[in-house]
C-alpha cells in the first residue's frame, strides 16, 4: 500500500468534487429521486481511481502511463504518470502523480479533465 500525498491544487479539486457530490446526494434524497447524477458518478470514479492507485499503481483499469509534459517535483530524473479516472467520456478525468517524496508514498499532482 502507498500513502497519498497531495499538492494543494489537487486536494482542492478532490474536495470540490466531493462537496458537490455530497450536496447533490442530499438534494436528491430530499426530492425523493433515486437515480444518481453525473457529478456523483464523477466523484465515485475519481475516488475509485485514487483507491486503486494507493493499492496498486499498475492496476490495469488505471491505464497508467508516463506523462512527459510535467516534471517530477522531487527528482527531475524520475517520471510523472497519468492514470485514468474515466475513459471514453468527453472531458474524461485524469489523475497526474509521481512517486515520492518518501518510500511507499505517491504524490497527487493534479486531478483534471482531459482536453
Amino acid at each position: 500500500m502507498f500513502s497519498l500525498k497531495w499538492l494543494d491544487a489537487a486536494k482542492e479539486t478532490y474536495d470540490e468534487l466531493k462537496a458537490e457530490a455530497k450536496e447533490i446526494v442530499k438534494t436528491r434524497s430530499v426530492k425523493g429521486k433515486k437515480k444518481s447524477t453525473k457529478q456523483e458518478g464523477l466523484f465515485k470514479q475519481v475516488h475509485k481511481a485514487l483507491s486503486l492507485l494507493s493499492s496498486n499503481p499498475k492496476h490495469p483499469s488505471l491505464q497508467t502511463h508516463v506523462y512527459p509534459a510535467i516534471d517530477n517535483l522531487y527528482d527531475p530524473a524520475q517520471k510523472v504518470f497519468e492514470a485514468y479516472a474515466q475513459n471514453q467520456t468527453p472531458g474524461a478525468y485524469r489523475v497526474f502523480w509521481c512517486y515520492g517524496p518518501g518510500k511507499k508514498e505517491i504524490t497527487i499532482i493534479a486531478i483534471t479533465p482531459y482536453p
